[in-house]
C-alpha cells in the first residue's frame, strides 16, 4: 500500500514555517500509523516527497487496507485537530492512498503506482477541493482502493462519502481518484 502526504498551502509560508510543518507532518503521520496498528516492521523507511512523506506499507493480514480508512485517517484527523488548536499556522494535509507493486533501484523507489499516488495529490481538482474546506485533512484514494475496499461498505467505511473527482492518464491508462473530507457530511 502507498500512503503519500502533501502539506497544503506551503506557497504562502516562510521556509521556517515550512520546516516546522515538515517536521510535524512526519511526526503526526508516524503517530497515526503506530496508533492504527502499523508497526515499523510492516513498512519501509519514509520517502521524502519535499511537501511530505510517502510510506510504503507491506501487504499483511496484521494491517489490512481497510485500516487505512477506518483507523489511520480518523486518527490522523484527530491528531491534526489537537496539533492545530491555537496554532498561528495550522497544518493541513492531503493524503493519497493507493496500492500496487513498486520498484526500487540504488536511487530509491519508483514505478507507475508511485506516480499514480503522487499525481493524485498534485491534481488540480484535488488542490481546488482542498482549498474549499477548512478541514485539516483531505483524502484521495485511487480507483484500485475504491474498487477493492470502499465500494464494499466494510464496517466504518461510508462509500457515499467518497466522490469521483479526478481523472488522470498514467502510462496511457485512465486512473480515477475519489475524494473524501473526513468529518464533513457526505
Amino acid at each position: 500500500m502507498i500512503v503519500a502526504a502533501a502539506i497544503q498551502g506551503t506557497a504562502a509560508c516562510s521556509d521556517s514555517v515550512k520546516a516546522q510543518w515538515r517536521w510535524d507532518t512526519y511526526a503526526l503521520v508516524e503517530q497515526a500509523l503506530v496508533d492504527s496498528g502499523s508497526s515499523t516492521d510492516l513498512r519501509d523507511r519514509y520517502v521524502d516527497r519535499v511537501d511530505g512523506p510517502m510510506v510504503l506499507i507491506h501487504p499483511a493480514d496484521r494491517f489490512p487496507k481497510t485500516w487505512l480508512l477506518t483507523r489511520f485517517a480518523p486518527r490522523l484527523r484527530k491528531l491534526l485537530d489537537e496539533h492545530n488548536a491555537g496554532q498561528r499556522h495550522p497544518l493541513r494535509l492531503g493524503i493519497a492512498i493507493h496500492a500496487g507493486d513498486v520498484a526500487c533501484d540504488d536511487t530509491g523507489w519508483f514505478g507507475e503506482e508511485i506516480e499514480i499516488a503522487n499525481r493524485l495529490l498534485a491534481a488540480p481538482a484535488f488542490r481546488i477541493r482542498s482549498q474549499q474546506t477548512s478541514s485539516p485533512l483531505v483524502l484521495v484514494v485511487s480507483e484500485q482502493i475504491h474498487r477493492s475496499v470502499i465500494r464494499h461498505d466494510y464496517d466504518g467505511i461510508d462509500a457515499g462519502a467518497f466522490a469521483p473527482l479526478i481523472t488522470l492518464r498514467v502510462a496511457g491508462l485512465e486512473c480515477r481518484g475519489w475524494v473524501h473530507v473526513p468529518g464533513e457530511p457526505a
